[in-house]
């Protein structure tokens, strides 16, 4: 079982910067065993892929339209994921997920069983 909680999501303006957050408790596995995923899902659209980092660290991935603003990370020692947002535009503005899985095909797909609740990021132009 593995249970996340996002956090730092709030209102920014066009141009600023945000970090956010995910936390996770993973029993029977350890925390560096699982890749995570970034997605997230504005008004009236679907969710959509954001980005991933493998269980090390090592490897990242990126949407196009996010890719060279936003950077994840990972502190295997606190067990948290992060994703730094830089040049925040309004078309940013959505709820903000994490995700887990062993597998990094599968957090990339978002066909995955751990998801967190989400944390709400606002962008005001």
């Amino acid at each position: 079982q593995v249970q996340l909680v996002e956090s730092g999501g709030g209102l920014v303006q066009a141009g600023g910067s945000l970090r956010l957050s995910c936390s996770c408790a993973a029993s029977g596995r350890t925390f560096s065993m699982y890749a995570m995923g970034w997605f997230r899902q504005a008004p009236g659209k679907e969710r959509e892929f954001v980005a991933s980092i493998s269980w090390n660290g090592g490897n990242t991935r990126y949407a196009d339209s996010v890719n060279g603003r936003f950077t994840a990370s990972r502190d295997n020692a606190k067990n948290t994921v992060y994703l730094q947002m830089n040049s925040l535009k309004p078309e940013d503005t959505a709820v903000y997920y994490c995700t887990a899985a062993i597998n990094p095909f599968t957090v990339r797909a978002g066909q995955t069983e751990y998801w967190g609740q989400g944390t709400q990021v606002t962008v005001s132009s």
